[in-house]
């Protein structure tokens, strides 16, 4: 006959494991709902007139943008040729060993494809998105901008407005339609698990994850 320690041990596996049951559905719920919502808002295309396009840095190599960085630029400068729009802003620090940084980089490839140098914007200190964007924030308060059209990558952007409407900004979206992230499905899934993480910490910690710049998109 079975003792009594012996039910309670088993009671208490069994509670256990449906414990940790519940939880693995819970968190495989919340993922499933954060994909979503990475890939719902990646694919809104909100441009419309407003105070400053900002374009979000990515990977530069001696002062030449990375296939990812050019093709955000290129939908960037279409979007303030078409509107417009007053001001262009270039964001991104250097990375350990860089010459130059992403914002220069920026600036120099928008003024070469029509931009007016009086119109750009230079935030260059920023390391990650939330730094880059905090930095913005001023930037245009300084001004007396209350808006901004904000352009990267798909995958990037619901992590981008967020921050962005938590700092005061009424942010609105466009991502680039030619980015060779969203082309490679491998490369894709790869960042749409660096958002969910990167997401993650910032609700839970309002930082950004170590090293980001460094491992930004190329």
């Amino acid at each position: 006959m079975e003792d009594n320690s012996g039910k309670h041990t088993r009671r208490l596996i069994a509670d256990l494991l449906c414990l940790a049951l519940a939880a693995f559905l819970a968190i495989g719920l919340v993922a499933a709902y954060s994909t979503w919502r990475i890939w719902d808002q990646g694919s809104r295309d909100e441009q419309r007139p407003t105070g400053a396009i900002v374009v979000l840095g990515a990977a530069q190599f001696d002062g030449r943008p990375s296939p990812v960085f050019a093709a955000r630029l290129d939908h960037a400068v279409e979007l303030f040729l078409h509107y417009g729009t007053p001001y262009f802003v270039v964001t991104g620090g250097k990375a350990e060993g860089d010459r130059t940084t992403e914002a220069a980089t920026a600036r120099a490839y928008a003024i070469a494809h029509g931009v007016n140098p009086d119109a750009i914007l230079v935030e260059d200190q920023g390391r990650t998105t939330l730094e880059s964007l905090q930095s913005v924030a001023g930037i245009l308060r300084e001004r007396g901008i209350s808006d901004a059209l904000f352009v990267s990558d798909p995958t990037h952007m619901l992590r981008v407005l967020r921050i962005a409407q938590d700092l005061g900004i009424k942010a609105y979206g466009s991502a680039t339609p030619t980015s060779v992230i969203e082309s490679d499905p491998a490369r894709r899934l790869d960042a749409t698990a660096h958002e969910l993480a990167a997401l993650g910490l910032y609700f839970l910690a309002r930082e950004a994850p170590a090293g980001e710049l460094a491992s930004d998109a190329r």
